[in-house]
């Protein structure tokens, strides 16, 4: 690897001494006969904002998707101490929240319906939601400045709004784990800002952990305690922003020539023409 490993990184809010919120190790995961991720090995702590980044095709989604239990996968996936093959489905989503790159919709869905099955996990089967969780519902809808869209259907909300309604379901989960694929791929700048500035307002104030796959390296090292640089499903690089996110590394597995500008938070990564 080019930079050390996960583990051993520090972080600004010093939780290297917490037992990690994630914990991968050796995790390879084979589809349709093709290899996508080979011995990734990473480590989340409680409290800490990672992304990951890499070329298209690297794996970043799939690394998401097997950390939440959802591809089959050889190696050691550990979530708050546990692991990962040992929790239930319910468990796992008293653990563990989503946004996908596309969450599915059912039509017609209002906003507050949509919100609500973040509850699924505590709801007994053939039960249905009590008064504590509609509660946690309007708490996270006004939290998130949606308590005036609660009775609208999702699909006559903006990309920002949607957006926010996605991590809402999410935290009504109530789970201390945020996973978040690409949020913010379909949205426009300012959107983009809006919802990763409440993401790291939320894992503030309620002690979320955060780990997200992104695109946009500037964005993704404006947001990020730490980075890890995925390149033919192989872990290449680990660090803080300003480690990873160089013009050797970008050139080297991106294949793109860059300028690397400081920035307040983390290094601007801008295109150079040919």
């Amino acid at each position: 690897m080019d930079s050390a490993p996960a583990d051993s990184a520090s972080t600004d809010s010093g939780t290297t001494d917490s037992a990690p919120a994630v914990e991968v190790v050796g995790l390879s995961v084979t589809l349709d006969g093709a290899p996508i991720l080979d011995d990734v090995s990473l480590t989340v702590f409680p409290g800490e904002w990672v992304t990951v980044i890499g070329p298209n095709g690297a794996g970043k989604s799939t690394l998401l998707r097997a950390v939440n239990g959802l591809l089959p996968a050889s190696g050691h996936i550990r979530l708050l101490g546990t692991a990962g093959g040992a929790l239930r489905r319910r468990d796992r989503a008293r653990v563990v929240a989503t946004v996908a790159q596309s969450p599915v919709v059912p039509p017609g869905m209002a906003v507050l319906d949509y919100v609500l099955l973040g509850r699924t996990p505590y709801i007994p089967a053939l039960g249905r939601e009590s008064a504590a969780d509609l509660a946690v519902v309007h708490d996270v809808l006004e939290q998130l400045d949606l308590a005036a869209f609660a009775d609208r259907p999702l699909v006559t909300l903006s990309g920002g709004e949607r957006q926010r309604v996605f991590l809402a379901r999410a935290l009504a989960q109530g789970a201390p784990l945020l996973l978040l694929d690409e949020p913010t791929s379909a949205l426009d700048i300012g959107h983009q800002q809006e919802v990763l500035d409440l993401v790291d307002r939320l894992r503030r104030e309620h002690g979320l952990t955060v780990l997200a796959t992104m695109h946009d390296l500037t964005v993704a090292g404006e947001y990020a305690d730490r980075l890890v640089l995925l390149a033919d499903g192989r872990v290449v690089a680990v660090g803080p922003p300003p480690e990873v996110l160089t013009a050797e590394l970008l050139e080297r597995h991106y294949r793109a020539r860059v300028r690397i500008i400081p920035g307040d938070h983390g290094p601007l990564v801008v295109p150079v023409r040919s």
